[in-house]
């Protein structure tokens, strides 16, 4: 016999929890179908986790400069079982929550992994399942290449089981992922090494950005290898790993390699043929503004769409979707316009909108670019002089702005509110107009000139 929802959500992650609990709320019989432990990449390994080795990273940076305002500090010890242990604590509580907070609202648990018998019916375990509206918010995974050996490394997932600090450890990657991890590694003691394919950092974001978070990084002892793509990988004969690089280099020494080369989406498994769903060629569904994909009844939300790949970018997509089909909000949809992020590197970059060269691409001479480079007063006394900077991107007579990025202590935090600003039409003139705080690194967004 098979069990009608008014919606099924594939995936327990960020996605698919927004949509069935908004929709529960409207009243909907809703349903989550998820093999894994509840939260999906961003609570068990991927934001989570992260932020909490980004703290500890932080804490050892810290340390560090304490000598520097007068703190003298006997012998630093640090155990990676101890915050590892916290860690995977605090992530269990997360999981636990979720079983209870969906039996509270009605949802119902489907354990195991799903596949589509026709466009409205899935099967999970050899029970079928059918619903008016089906959501796929199945996420995605870390992609390992398939050079030589490249089994010998570990994926971002595999970061968070690691027992013990490595030694040395080589990153293969240059996005926002690679820059987290090496960043928390070396700042909590590793030797690292960061392959990258290309010349850059952060391929995609603002050239100022990209920039100073290479000298940073390199002045924190990170080793970054420009045009250096792995071709194959080996286990030494005594247990360490080699890296043989296209290029002829041949590294050494290492006790643990980390791809950190991008992400798939995880749409093999659910035999989407069978209702007819279209995929593209890299496996992501694409959708119209409305999550919808070529089938009226079934959405994609999340990863597997391939739009700004983000936690927050999925439970907004998620809860507005519900809206639009149990609230009576026939329009209501995700603009994926003027998305504001946060890279996790070591010093932290906001960023939010049109980077310089594109909006230049698109604007031409009416673009006019703020920006400054200073040292922040905390770094004022500290013997490394980290830098901060900030550009603003403003358009046309009004200088609208359109782009905002920042690197620098305290930049994770204070974008939020400027990504408002920027969303509701802000010029330069109203940031201008803005009386700023002082003294803070923030303040250079108001008085720039």
């Amino acid at each position: 016999m098979t069990q009608h929802y008014d919606l099924i959500a594939i995936g327990g992650g960020s996605g698919g929890l927004s949509v069935a609990e908004r929709a529960a709320r409207y009243g909907a019989k809703c349903a989550v179908v998820e093999k894994g432990p509840m939260g999906g990449t961003c609570v068990n390994a991927g934001c989570v986790p992260k932020k909490v080795m980004w703290f500890g990273a932080s804490i050892a940076h810290t340390l560090a400069e304490a000598a520097s305002y007068g703190f003298q500090i006997g012998e630093k010890r640090f155990d990676w079982g101890k915050l590892k242990a916290s860690r995977d604590a605090y992530v269990k509580g997360i999981n636990d929550w979720y079983h209870t907070y969906l039996s509270d609202s009605n949802i119902d648990e489907i354990v195991g992994s799903a596949q589509f018998v026709d466009a409205s019916t899935i099967e999970v375990a050899g029970q079928r399942y059918s619903a008016d509206h089906i959501v796929i918010a199945a996420g995605g995974a870390p992609m390992i290449p398939d050079s030589e050996g490249a089994e010998l490394g570990i994926s971002s997932d595999g970061f968070f089981e690691l027992e013990q600090l490595p030694r040395r450890t080589a990153v293969v990657g240059s996005g926002y992922i690679a820059v987290e991890l090496a960043g928390m590694l070396n700042a909590l003691g590793s030797d690292v090494t960061m392959l990258l394919r290309r010349e850059h950092l952060l391929r995609n974001f603002d050239a100022t950005l990209r920039e100073n978070l290479m000298e940073e990084m390199l002045g924190d002892g990170i080793d970054i290898l420009a045009r250096a793509q792995v071709k194959k990988v080996l286990r030494e004969a005594d247990g360490s790993l080699c890296i043989e690089c296209e290029n002829g280099q041949r590294l050494e020494g290492f006790d643990e390699l980390i791809w950190a080369i991008g992400r798939y989406p995880l749409t093999q498994d659910l035999n989407l043929q069978a209702a007819g769903v279209v995929v593209d060629d890299k496996g992501y569904i694409p959708t119209d503004k409305f999550q919808q994909t070529n089938l009226e009844a079934v959405y994609a939300i999340g990863d597997v769409t391939g739009q700004a790949q983000l936690t927050p970018v999925a439970i907004a997509a998620g809860r507005r979707l519900s809206d639009r089909l149990f609230g009576g909000m026939t329009d209501r949809h995700l603009a994926y316009e003027n998305i504001p992020t946060v890279v996790f590197s070591h010093p932290p970059i906001g960023t939010v909108g049109l980077t310089e060269s594109v909006a230049r691409d698109r604007h031409g001479d009416s673009v006019k670019v703020y920006q400054t480079r200073f040292t922040a007063m905390y770094n004022a006394l500290t013997e490394r002089k980290q830098k901060t900077a900030m550009k603003l991107v403003t358009v046309g007579a009004q200088e609208k702005v359109v782009g905002c990025h920042v690197i620098g202590p305290g930049a994770d935090e204070m974008l939020q509110g400027f990504a408002v600003a920027i969303r509701m039409g802000a010029s330069k003139k109203d940031l201008d107009d803005t009386v700023a705080i002082h003294p803070t690194s923030a303040e250079e967004l108001v008085t720039m000139r």
